[in-house]
């Protein structure tokens, strides 16, 4: 992988977690492609996958971390990139009580690094 692919999704990562802090939904969605989705799986045990506009409008409504206080803790955990055109970032990131580790594929489009999807876990702590 090269330097500047790195850099380039390095920066997408940090602009996820900023936005999320911020409860930025504009800079979230700059870094999401259009056709994106978030998928998880509930308490229910049941599949929940929301499109990406729909979590931007989440986003936009919840008061943001940064506004509430809350602390921030993130981080890469992994990082593969096995193609020019396509990455795979784990990362950590919390919004407590809910702890969550995401699953972030990249695809290089029209030279511009985006996430195309999402899937995610959460942990509620005390």
């Amino acid at each position: 992988m090269s330097t500047p692919d790195r850099a380039a999704i390095e920066k997408v990562i940090q602009t996820y977690f900023d936005g999320l802090y911020e409860g930025d939904a504009e800079k979230l969605g700059s870094i999401f492609l259009t056709t994106s989705a978030l998928a998880s799986i509930g308490p229910d045990g049941k599949l929940q996958v929301v499109p990406r506009d729909q979590w931007l409008d989440m986003v936009r409504t919840r008061p943001s971390p940064m506004k509430s206080g809350l602390a921030r803790d993130d981080g890469i955990l992994h990082f593969d990139q096995p193609g020019p055109t396509m990455a795979f970032v784990k990362v950590k990131c919390q919004i407590p009580p809910r702890y969550f580790v995401d699953q972030l594929s990249l695809l290089k489009v029209d030279g511009k690094w985006q996430v195309a999807q999402k899937v995610f876990q959460a942990e509620v702590r005390n």
